[in-house]
């Protein structure tokens, strides 16, 4: 299987289960009477990609007991993540009244762990297969291509058959879906030092996976009960303003890097920090990039900033709008699928033609115009295509600012750790955009939908102030760092 087949078939795995603990989730909550404010709070589910860096180096050191001398170390953790995400939306199927809203939550969170390790484990092994930016374009494209049509297919599915059978079917359909993949994936070649033991491989493998899948489902339950504990603690509930708190919180990573970069910088290629297997992949980002690295973060946080926003609070606006689930399903299905693949077609086409700094102003103004297309839509009548329009100025801007997003983030990225530089840089971008999500609820109640889409647009234009400065950014000369 070619390159490109192949990253095309991975961003459909990794796409499907997407909407399911976001876009969608919105919805089915915003149905079952869930107020504006609480399906905020869910918005920070999406907040799990962020931290991918915390088990990211995991993924680059070891493989999955079994799966990895069967497939290899790459493709072991994304069949196993595969078995997560299934399992995790059947599990979301079978809770789907909504009647618990914290069993609710696990169940999210878990898909979007299993869906975030997948992530991690393709971008890895994209980066080592392809190092260069020409290589990287076509790749990209077809990853985000497979990634954007799993959204729009998942999206779009998941309403027409929830306005038609419910909600369970709905998720059980998209399940069997995210299941597909599977057999293409798992016939593949193996790994050449695989040919002994295959069986006896696959076996562990199958038992370490059963293992690993009930582990997570218990440490998410653990962690979720505490902190749901501290909340209550703390007075959080369904009326609670978290907008100031976020802002706040939002703000210590960057004083946190501020105060650690003059010793990062003072680092000898043998210090213990530069070598460390758990946080020397980030601690070299920071020794390259120097002071540069905050002006990166806070370019990259502000990016994407409109279209993680609009993802939050897009659908309960066009509910509240009169339109109905399938109206909604039509419209998030041939008509997001085209604008995003041309919008995802034209930055993995421009990436490898304009300058840089071009192709990230030309994708950040086609994301603010997408949400600024929210509030047209607003002071229009309901009617299909007024709705198809705003959809796909919506779908192209983001599919374009996306693929030129991710080649940036790659070549950013130091080839010797691939998977654990790309998900603290690609996490650390929506880490402030999902911060700022989860108080979308009480910013709509504040402003309104249509202060809350000019806002967002507004932020992701900013990000086009830091070009000049990010366009001539180059990273420190390498030392005689030790492997």
């Amino acid at each position: 299987m070619g390159l490109s087949a192949l990253y095309l078939l991975l961003g459909f795995c990794a796409g499907l289960p997407f909407y399911m603990f976001s876009t969608v989730l919105a919805l089915r909550l915003t149905q079952h009477g869930v107020g504006i404010v609480m399906i905020g709070f869910f918005a920070w589910v999406t907040l799990l990609p962020t931290f991918k860096f915390l088990w990211a180096p995991l993924l680059d050191r070891y493989s999955v007991p079994g799966f990895g001398r069967f497939w290899g170390k790459r493709r072991g953790w994304i069949i196993l993540s595969q078995l997560g995400i299934v399992s995790a939306m059947v599990a979301m199927a079978l809770t789907s009244s909504d009647a618990s809203l914290a069993v609710t939550a696990l169940w999210a969170v878990l898909l979007a762990f299993w869906t975030t390790t997948l992530e991690v484990a393709a971008d890895a092994w994209r980066i080592e297969l392809a190092p260069t930016e020409q290589e990287q374009g076509p790749i990209v494209a077809a990853n985000l291509w497979g990634y954007r049509t799993a959204m729009v297919a998942a999206g779009s599915g998941a309403l027409i058959v929830a306005d038609s059978s419910g909600w369970t079917a709905a998720y059980l359909v998209i399940a069997a879906a995210a299941f597909l993949p599977f057999p293409i994936l798992v016939t593949m070649r193996g790994e050449p030092d695989a040919s002994a033991g295959r069986t006896t491989a696959l076996i562990q493998g199958l038992v370490a996976s059963a293992a690993i899948l009930l582990a997570a489902a218990a440490a998410t339950a653990l962690v979720g009960w505490l902190l749901l504990d501290l909340a209550t603690s703390a007075g959080i509930g369904p009326k609670t303003d978290a907008r100031l708190a976020v802002l706040l919180l939002a703000m210590l990573p960057f004083v946190a890097m501020a105060l650690v970069l003059p010793k990062i910088r003072r680092a000898p290629p043998d210090a213990p920090i530069r070598r460390s297997a758990a946080i020397g992949p980030y601690v070299d980002v920071f020794w390259r990039y120097g002071y540069a690295t905050l002006v990166i973060l806070a370019f990259v946080s502000l990016y994407r900033m409109g279209d993680v926003l609009a993802l939050t609070l897009s659908k309960p606006l066009v509910a509240s709008l009169g339109y109905t689930l399938t109206q909604i399903g039509i419209a998030d299905g041939a008509v997001a699928l085209l604008s995003s693949m041309i919008g995802v077609a034209l930055g993995g086409w421009l990436v490898t033609r304009w300058p840089q700094a071009w192709t990230l102003a030309l994708g950040a103004l086609a994301a603010a115009i997408g949400n600024w297309a929210f509030v047209w839509l607003a002071h229009q009548a309901a009617g299909p295509v007024v709705l198809y329009i705003a959809t796909a100025l919506d779908q192209f801007g983001n599919g374009l600012a996306g693929a030129v997003f991710v080649v940036y983030l790659s070549m950013l990225v130091n080839p010797r750790h691939p998977g654990a530089q790309y998900a603290f840089l690609s996490g650390f971008a929506f880490l402030l955009p999902r911060l700022l999500a989860g108080a979308s609820g009480s910013m709509q109640q504040a402003i309104g939908y249509d202060g809350f889409f000019v806002l967002s647009g507004a932020l992701s234009l900013a990000s086009v102030l830091f070009l000049p400065v990010i366009g001539r950014l180059r990273p420190r000369a390498p030392d005689d760092e030790a492997v």
